[in-house]
């Protein structure tokens, strides 16, 4: 299978209205390259991890077959428009197409969403530290804050996930120093916008928080979430001094599902450049967790349309071939 299979499974056509408004239609001036193939550039950018807009460009000038695939003809864009059109469609434009995708993959069935996870991960940012050690240098944004091997500047990626399909439903990217609670409705929020019907949410002990479990059952979901083990609540979920979850073992059994969520984690950083982050700033921090988890979710599409469901979650499939 190829890359080219992956782009010419999307169907763009409920966006590319939208990616054409934004472009003037009359009066002097260049054509523009077609949005559509802009868009489809920076997901091939995620999907064959190309470190840079400047490699994108030379890629898809030297390789016709990359070109054609992202439905350029002759010429190609310079690296300088890349950055124009990220500016362009911005944060909320590039949210449009991944709800779009993650629509076509509820309406088909791939994506039930009834057990969510929860979590988030640590995205080193392109810049140093600031000498106050707080901020960095170059991205104002960017914050210390704790990832998994210590202390970090750069940003975290909240992200919410279907445990049966291994595919994200929402996210949200905050500086490395913001509380995840504070994360968690507003990804419930998008999760209800999406029109995902959430029955279970399952979260690490990081979210124990009595306020945390309230908000999950405001929208008519389980929270199944383990207490510290300094809690005093009797028969509920608890992490104990072996850091192995105990407790009920119908809740246990759901708790397992939150495996999910890393393995999305994973297969974003080390397959489609989610920890390459190569721009700065918050929004487009976002942007670029925005579209490896649209090239993920590309993916899951061409397994569907080729009626392989197994491979939906199988990049390597699709990318190395």
């Amino acid at each position: 299978m190829s890359i080219k299979q992956a782009l010419d499974s999307l169907n763009l056509g409920s966006i590319r209205m939208f990616l054409m408004s934004l472009y003037h239609r009359e009066g002097a001036g260049r054509k523009p390259y077609p949005p559509v193939s802009m868009l489809k550039a920076q997901l091939l950018k995620h999907l064959r991890r190309v470190p840079s807009d400047r490699r994108l460009a030379l890629l898809l000038k030297r390789n016709r077959r990359m070109a054609r695939a992202c439905g350029f003809k002759r010429k190609t864009p310079s690296h300088g428009l890349f950055t124009q059109f990220r500016h362009r469609l911005g944060k909320d434009g590039y949210e449009k197409v991944f709800s779009m995708l993650l629509k076509q993959l509820l309406k088909d069935g791939v994506v039930e969403g009834e057990v969510v996870a929860l979590d988030s991960t640590a995205v080193k940012a392109y810049s140093q530290r600031s000498l106050d050690n707080k901020t960095g240098k170059s991205d104002h944004d960017a914050r210390v804050g704790r990832g998994r091997r210590g202390f970090i500047l750069g940003y975290k990626v909240h992200t919410a996930c279907c445990t049966s399909s291994e595919l994200p439903l929402a996210f949200t990217v905050q500086p490395c120093n913001v509380n995840e609670k504070l994360c968690f409705k507003p990804l419930l929020e998008k999760l209800k916008g999406q029109g995902v019907c959430v029955k279970t949410v399952v979260a690490d002990a990081q979210y124990d928080s009595a306020k945390v479990r309230e908000t999950v059952r405001e929208f008519g979901a389980e929270p199944v979430i383990p207490y510290r083990k300094s809690s005093k609540v009797r028969n509920a979920l608890k992490v104990g001094k072996d850091f192995v979850v105990h407790g009920v073992r119908r809740l246990v059994n759901i708790f397992r599902k939150r495996v999910s969520i890393e393995r999305v984690f994973s297969r974003a950083k080390e397959w489609l450049l989610l920890d390459h982050l190569r721009v700065r700033g918050l929004e487009q921090a976002f942007i670029h967790a925005c579209l490896s988890f649209s090239a993920m979710l590309t993916i899951a599409l061409t397994a569907v349309k080729q009626r392989q469901p197994r491979l939906i979650r199988s990049i390597k499939h699709y990318t190395t071939q």
